[in-house]
C-alpha cells in the first residue's frame, strides 16, 4: 500500500510538473510580451516587470513565497508540498524559456491571438495542477485561506475580485482598454480550459422527474439503457407520497428523456441542472 502510494504521488508530482511547464510557454509566449495581465500573481508579476529588472519566473516566487508559508500553516499540507513544486517548476521553467524560447509579439491592438492562445496554455498548464490535486499557487491559495475563515463567500466570486483589481491594475499601469479585453479573454479561455482538463469536454446532466406515473416513466427509461434511481418523497403542502425519479445523462441525450417523461405525464414536474462531472459505469472512468 505504501509503495502504490508512493507511485501514485511521484506520477501526479510528475504531471504537475508538466502541467507547469505548459502554463510557463503561455506567460513567456504569448501573455508577457503582449502587456496582457490575466488577474492573479501571474498578472501582479507581468505587471511589476514594467518597473523591476527581474525575471517573471524570479518574480512569481518571490511574491508566492509568504502565501505558499501561509498555506503551510492554515490549509492541507500534501497539497501545498505539490503547490510548491508547481510554483517552483513554474519559475524554473519561465525563467528557463526566456532564454531559449522566442515570443509572439502582436501587432498593436491586435492582441486577441495572444489572448487566446497564452490563455489556453495557462488553462492546460493549471488544468493538469488541478487534476493531480496540486495548485498554481497565488491567489488559489489565499483564496482557499479566505474560504476557511469567511465560508459565506463563494470561491469563485472570490477568485473574481481577486482579477478584477489585478485586471484594473493592468490597466493603471499600460493606460489601454485593450489590456483589460485582451486580459478578460484570456481569463475566459484558461477557465474554459481548466474545466474541460478538470471536468471533462462531456458535460452532463442531472435530472429530478416529480410524476404520478414515476414507475411507467422510470421503465421507459431503463428500456433505453438509462440509470435509474427511485427515492421517495412526500409533498409537504399535501402530505401525499410520490416516488421520484434521479437519473443522470449526457447532454446529448437530455431531451431524448425530457420528451419521454412528458409524453407518458404531460404534467410532470421535472428539474434539470448541470453536472460538471458523472464518475461510474456509462461516464467517466473512476481513478
Amino acid at each position: 500500500m505504501k509503495a502504490k502510494k508512493i507511485l501514485r504521488f511521484t506520477a501526479d508530482t510528475l504531471m504537475i510538473i508538466l502541467g507547469a511547464a505548459v502554463y510557463s510557454l503561455g506567460i513567456h509566449c504569448f501573455i508577457s510580451p503582449n502587456d496582457i495581465a490575466p488577474g492573479g500573481v501571474t498578472g501582479i508579476a507581468i505587471i511589476l516587470t514594467e518597473y523591476l529588472p527581474i525575471q517573471i519566473g524570479t518574480l512569481l516566487l518571490i511574491l508566492n513565497i509568504p502565501l505558499i508559508i501561509l498555506g503551510f500553516i492554515l490549509l492541507n499540507k500534501q497539497t501545498m508540498f505539490k503547490t510548491l513544486i508547481s510554483v517552483a517548476a513554474v519559475t524554473v521553467f519561465t525563467d528557463l524559456a526566456e532564454m531559449f524560447v522566442p515570443v509572439y509579439s502582436a501587432d498593436v491592438g491586435n492582441g486577441i491571438m495572444a489572448a487566446i492562445f497564452g490563455g489556453a496554455f495557462m488553462g492546460v498548464g493549471m488544468g493538469f495542477t488541478y487534476r493531480f490535486e496540486g495548485t498554481s499557487g497565488g491567489t488559489d491559495i489565499l483564496t482557499k485561506i479566505i474560504r476557511r475563515f469567511m465560508p459565506e463567500f463563494r470561491l469563485g466570486g472570490i477568485q473574481a475580485a481577486l482579477d478584477i483589481v489585478v485586471v484594473s491594475l493592468g490597466f493603471l499601469v499600460y493606460r489601454s482598454i485593450n489590456v483589460v479585453l485582451y486580459a478578460a479573454v484570456a481569463i475566459f479561455v484558461q477557465t474554459k480550459c481548466i474545466d474541460v482538463l478538470v471536468y471533462g469536454a462531456q458535460e452532463c446532466r442531472f435530472i429530478l422527474i416529480f410524476s404520478g406515473n414515476s414507475q411507467k416513466i422510470a421503465e421507459k427509461l431503463i428500456q433505453q439503457r438509462r440509470g435509474v434511481t427511485l427515492l421517495r418523497g412526500q409533498g409537504a403542502y399535501s402530505g401525499r407520497e410520490l416516488t421520484v425519479i434521479a437519473t443522470a445523462v449526457h447532454r446529448s441525450a437530455y431531451s431524448k428523456v425530457k420528451r419521454t417523461a412528458l409524453e407518458i405525464d404531460p404534467n410532470a414536474f421535472i428539474v434539470t441542472t448541470t453536472a460538471g462531472e458523472v464518475l461510474g459505469e456509462g461516464f467517466a472512468r473512476i481513478v
